[in-house]
């Protein structure tokens, strides 16, 4: 993105550079708007009336499937607060909170801690008055209630992502630090448009680096009068800060309270990369707000736990696709001489080599006429791949497409070789390439998808894909591989980057 430099005559020609991007609207000056978006303020209704209508139909269906027609008075009531009650339950697990809303995962957490919670009050309140409360009501009428809310929260999410993709409905951000971290930061925040991040300026050092208008020198510091006065310069909604020095201790707190004052959110990177945020937690420690990184989970209980559900998950999706296992397995006979099977060393935990299982896709001379194709491939510097590759049968076009030639590999899971989810098993020619921090990836079971998988395939670089592999490794949790598992059949039917 190319950027221009404003110089604003309100500045002192010491103060820091504002950097804009050249594709940022038309600035609107914070006394001439609203403190609020439009479109938070439509977003939160309409998450709340989702809520409400979630909770009137699901207490609706509980009513109906425990008393039919014959609802008695005191039923009648409950049942019309009981929605009123989930919006307050919502509302207190701050579900409609501005911060939340398109992005991460707490907006669905909020949702489903009210289930539990609200569950838990009716139980406590019923047993306090000595009240007798259908438990089939109680228990049909929140979980459907959850359901249905994380249905239509989904829905609304999605529709909040495509007006993002579009330009609209963003956040403005104002990033603040040095040239590198303050680059990085905004690479970041706007990598994914769906998070609604627009990064409108970026505010540095004028030491930091060259000069961005000739002939201009100043301090190498920051300090609150530069930062709020770019704030109402800007409009921003966020104060995005890189890790900087300059920016710590009291001066940030400063910061903090004065942002409070115009109503503008701070958020700080604390420089850690690729780190899920259930593994990071904040402890006070004589009077300091410290960052704690909890080890990843790579062996122990979870990945016991991990390995007990891939075995019978794939026990029971191979006995449900028996049939169709069998019928590809009979038309790969039937379209090329060949076996079945395709049998190929790849590295599993800890350096293990084993046998991965595949239907074959391609004709038996393959590996052969591989020197050949070397200078067309499509993959990346290690990885060969080819789009259009000639050693593929027809058949195998349609297998690879769909990932039904991987179907073979449950067996690997069931044998302990690999899991469900896990990074890609690799060949023993690309470990033996491996630097070092890419052998992290062998702490875990290769697995039969991935990150990789749902995150463009045979489309990554080899840079790219390595990074995927090791955020699972040190990511990792059965919410993570549920997630995966989801992500993979929509992967699987598109047929996006399988080649």
């Amino acid at each position: 993105m190319t950027t221009k430099v404003v110089q604003p005559e309100l500045f002192d020609r010491r103060r820091p550079v504002w950097v804009v991007p050249d594709s940022v609207p038309a600035i609107v000056p914070r006394s001439a708007r609203s403190t609020e978006p439009q479109w938070v303020a439509v977003y939160r209704w309409a998450a709340l009336g989702g809520d409400l209508l979630a909770a009137v139909i699901g207490v609706s269906i509980a009513l109906l499937t425990r008393f039919g027609y014959q609802v008695g008075g005191g039923y009648l009531v409950f049942g019309s607060l009981l929605p009123l009650a989930w919006v307050a339950a919502v509302a207190l697990s701050r579900g409609y909170e501005t911060r939340y809303f398109g992005a991460g995962p707490d907006e669905f957490r909020s949702i489903l801690r009210s289930g539990a919670g609200l569950t838990a009050v009716v139980a406590i309140a019923s047993y306090a008055t000595k009240s007798e409360i259908a438990r089939g009501f109680v228990v049909l009428a929140i979980p459907a209630t959850v359901v249905l809310a994380l249905l239509l929260r989904y829905g609304l999410r999605r529709d909040l992502s495509r007006h993002r993709y579009r330009g609209r409905c963003m956040r403005r951000v104002l990033v603040v630090g040095r040239n590198g971290q303050a680059a990085h930061l905004s690479e970041h925040l706007e990598k994914r448009p769906s998070d609604g991040f627009r990064v409108v300026a970026t505010c540095r050092p004028r030491g930091d680096g060259r000069p961005a208008v000739e002939g201009l020198v100043g301090p190498d510091e920051l300090d609150e009068a530069d930062i709020m006065a770019a704030v109402d310069r800007h409009a921003v909604d966020v104060v995005a800060v890189a890790s900087d020095p300059d920016l710590a201790g009291q001066s940030l707190r400063r910061l903090s309270w004065a942002l409070e004052q115009r109503g503008v959110e701070l958020i700080v990177s604390p420089g850690i990369i690729e780190v899920a945020g259930p593994r990071i937690s904040v402890r006070p420690v004589a009077g300091l707000s410290l960052l704690h990184l909890e080890r990843p989970s790579v062996s122990g209980g979870p990945h016991l736990l991990k390995g007990v559900f891939d075995r019978v998950l794939a026990l029971i999706l191979l006995t449900v696709a028996a049939p169709v296992l069998l019928g590809l397995a009979l038309a790969v006979k039937l379209s090329s001489r060949g076996a079945v099977l395709f049998k190929q060393s790849r590295v599993g935990r800890g350096g293990e080599e084993f046998k991965m299982l595949k239907f074959r896709s391609m004709y038996v001379d393959a590996e052969q006429r591989l020197g050949d194709l070397h200078a067309l491939s499509d993959g990346n510097t290690v990885l060969f791949k080819m789009r259009n590759d000639p050693r593929v049968t027809s058949l195998g076009r349609i297998l690879r497409r769909f990932s039904l030639d991987e179907l073979p590999q449950l067996l690997n899971v069931v044998r302990g070789e690999m899991s469900l989810v896990g990074p890609r098993p690799p060949l023993p020619r690309e470990v033996a390439q491996y630097a070092a921090d890419d052998t992290r990836r062998m702490l875990v079971k290769p697995g039969l998808t991935g990150l990789w998988q749902v995150s463009g395939r045979s489309d990554l670089s080899w840079e790219e894909s390595v990074v995927l592999d090791l955020r699972y490794v040190d990511n990792w949790s059965m919410t993570l591989d549920l997630l995966i598992l989801w992500k993979t059949a929509r992967a699987v039917i598109r047929g996006s980057g399988a080649y």
